[in-house]
């Protein structure tokens, strides 16, 4: 007999539940493809107004280690996933006496922990053949004495928390280090040597319950300001050699960790071609929403089917794409800083066009509002839309 645990296939009555952990935009998404497979879903999310619980079923508005508000996710959803890997690990435990989890509280507890996740990667590099950048760990001031000369310049980064640029900053010297790590509050820090280079890419995997895994094709990133800026896929400037080592790698690490549902696995290409591994986050990813217009199977599809026992699905990609966030800042008038609806109508009338907007009614500089995929018969194409684009956007390119 199997000890893979049953598929849960959607019922319209009883329905079949699916929850998720976290109310942002990744929440919204994973919430429009249940729905589209015939799930209700439930959403746990403190904040009321959250872009995921104007999709969701029902929204349990409670913190994410509210005790009582688990129970009843735990009780109420067949699966439960998290679409936020600041979620706590915890949390997961206590659903998983509930329910099915996926990812597990001991695979999102590894990529909550930079140093945790860099020894996971370094285990791992006999079979990937990939090794994190140069790094030390910084838990007190007086570690900072201890670093050597080699990892400087570098970039200091908070183990916990931190996200699309937050909780890091870059240093040159040991007085940055000391200015850095007092501005970080003496949170325990991770010290990365600054790498040459030339280009940063991401590997979306997924692995289903019956331990089988597929990866999708390896993403161009161009990042602003520790923001993703644009996703090009397939990667122009990533050779085919370099492409199938990345998504080899990504499918040992997601194997390894006996992972169950999407992971996003982000590396460096350096100037004289080394792949570097830089970090991973158990969830679908900014850099794989080009999948929802490009795939035939979007990310978010991927994750319902993988935490619901389902066979995972077809990653083929049926047409280049580029993928444009689109944050708060294009709201507000360059000249008097007023606020000012982008020309959605002018972004749309661009050939292959995917507008999608995430639900939040305030913008604000640095924040993500949407983004718009192009798809194109050429990558050539494709890029032409994303110019013309950041035009009526008033983006630089």
């Amino acid at each position: 007999m199997s000890n893979q645990p049953q598929a849960l296939i959607p019922r319209a009555a009883p329905a079949t539940w699916l929850g998720v952990m976290g109310g942002g935009q990744l929440g919204r998404m994973f919430a429009h493809a249940a729905q589209a497979m015939g799930y209700k879903v439930a959403v746990l999310e403190l904040l009321a107004d959250a872009p995921a619980a104007h999709a969701a079923d029902y929204h349990l508005v409670a913190a994410y280690d509210d005790a009582a508000a688990l129970s009843e996710l735990g009780l109420q959803c067949a699966a439960v996933t998290t679409e936020f890997e600041n979620v706590p690990a915890a949390s997961l435990a206590a659903l998983a006496q509930h329910a099915r989890v996926a990812p597990s509280a001991a695979n999102v507890s590894v990529a909550q922990d930079r140093i945790v996740e860099k020894q996971f990667f370094m285990a791992c590099a006999d079979a990937s053949g990939v090794q994190p950048a140069p790094h030390q760990l910084i838990a007190s001031a007086a570690d900072i004495d201890t670093i050597a000369d080699t990892l400087l310049p570098g970039i200091l980064k908070t183990v916990r928390l931190g996200y699309d640029g937050k909780g890091q900053a870059r240093v040159r010297t040991l007085d940055d280090v000391r200015s850095a790590f007092g501005a970080m509050q003496g949170v325990p820090c991770v010290l990365e040597k600054m790498l040459p280079l030339a280009v940063e890419v991401s590997v979306l995997a997924a692995r289903g319950a019956d331990g089988k895994s597929v990866v999708y094709p390896i993403a161009e990133n161009v990042h602003r300001d520790g923001i993703l800026f644009t996703t090009t896929v397939p990667a122009p400037a990533i050779s085919a050699e370099c492409a199938e080592r990345a998504q080899a790698a990504a499918l040992v690490i997601i194997d390894r960790l006996e992972y169950v549902g999407v992971l996003c696995i982000e590396f460096f290409i350096l100037d004289d071609g080394t792949l570097v591994v830089n970090e991973m986050a158990p969830r679908p990813h900014n850099s794989g929403h080009y999948t929802i217009d490009a795939c035939i199977t979007s990310q978010f599809a991927q994750q319902v089917r993988a935490m619901a026992g389902l066979p995972l699905g077809d990653v083929r990609q049926h047409s280049p794409a580029v993928m444009l966030n689109i944050l708060g800042d294009q709201w507000f008038d360059i000249a008097s800083g007023a606020l000012a609806e982008p020309a959605w109508d002018k972004l749309l009338a661009l050939p292959g066009a995917a507008l999608h907007l995430y639900g939040k009614d305030t913008p604000r500089p640095g924040r993500k509002m949407g983004h718009v995929t192009f798809v194109a018969a050429t990558l050539a194409e494709a890029q032409q839309s994303l110019h013309a684009a950041c035009a009526i956007l008033r983006i630089a390119v």
